[in-house]
């Protein structure tokens, strides 16, 4: 039997704002094993974007459970929910989230100063990961002196370097033109070929179709998980 890497049972989220009460998620059952790779769809206001802040551990639920990787993450504090964040997953967001003051092989080994690695090793890590996306020529360059493409390599080799449980891309193509977001997508499968647990949240179609199996969320639900 394949190893789930999270499970969420009865997932819901409730935000008050002034007098209205809004449910973002409700009651939602999820289970992602070890190596899958989904994309999680759905528009805007379907719920998919709380559903991605608490399976990044950066948001909790207002009840359920979500265990990843075995450890009921569900009721955890904000510095136990950062340690696990920065231990078992890896993120890519649309705009890159790089520190404009910092090289390629600084912005990569950042993962690795929290888990308190020394910086002899914490950067020698950080060029294996930016030479395993491509990048092995611009360990030195900082985030102005990238194209948008290799930004988003830079935050992959970023994903990456923790070996984390899961790779969470937020719209990872998202402010990309048509052949670097083809290019991009590439990696990503390349990464999920190599064993890792890959989560996509996108809006698009095409982007979706290159995973293996598809959530769509509506009015905080799931609607439909399919194998793709």
């Amino acid at each position: 039997m394949s190893q789930a890497v999270l499970e969420i049972k009865g997932i819901g989220k409730t935000y008050v704002i002034g007098d209205v009460v809004v449910e973002a998620l409700r009651s939602v059952d999820l289970q992602i094993n070890k190596g899958e790779y989904v994309a999680l769809m759905g528009p805007s206001g379907s719920g998919k974007s709380t559903l991605m802040n608490i399976l990044g551990c950066l948001d909790t639920p207002s009840r359920g459970t979500y265990f990843l990787n075995g450890t009921d993450v569900s009721h955890m504090s904000d510095n136990e929910l950062a340690q696990i964040r920065n231990k078992e997953i890896g993120f890519i967001f649309q705009t890159f989230n790089l520190l404009a003051r910092n090289t390629s092989l600084e912005n990569v080994a950042l993962p690795l100063v929290y888990a308190g690695i020394g910086k002899k090793e914490r950067l020698s890590i950080a060029r294996e990961s930016l030479n395993s996306v491509g990048l092995a020529d611009r360990v030195d360059h900082k985030p102005n002196e990238l194209s948008g493409g290799q930004r988003q390599r830079v935050a992959i080799a970023r994903a990456l370097v923790n070996k984390p449980a899961i790779i969470l891309a937020d719209e990872p193509t998202g402010n990309l033109d048509t052949k670097t977001s083809h290019e991009i997508m590439d990696l990503l499968e390349e990464i999920h070929k190599q064993g890792n647990t890959v989560i996509i949240v996108t809006h698009e179609e095409d982007i979706a179709k290159r995973a293996k199996r598809i959530v769509r969320l509506r009015d905080g639900s799931i609607e439909s998980d399919s194998l793709n």
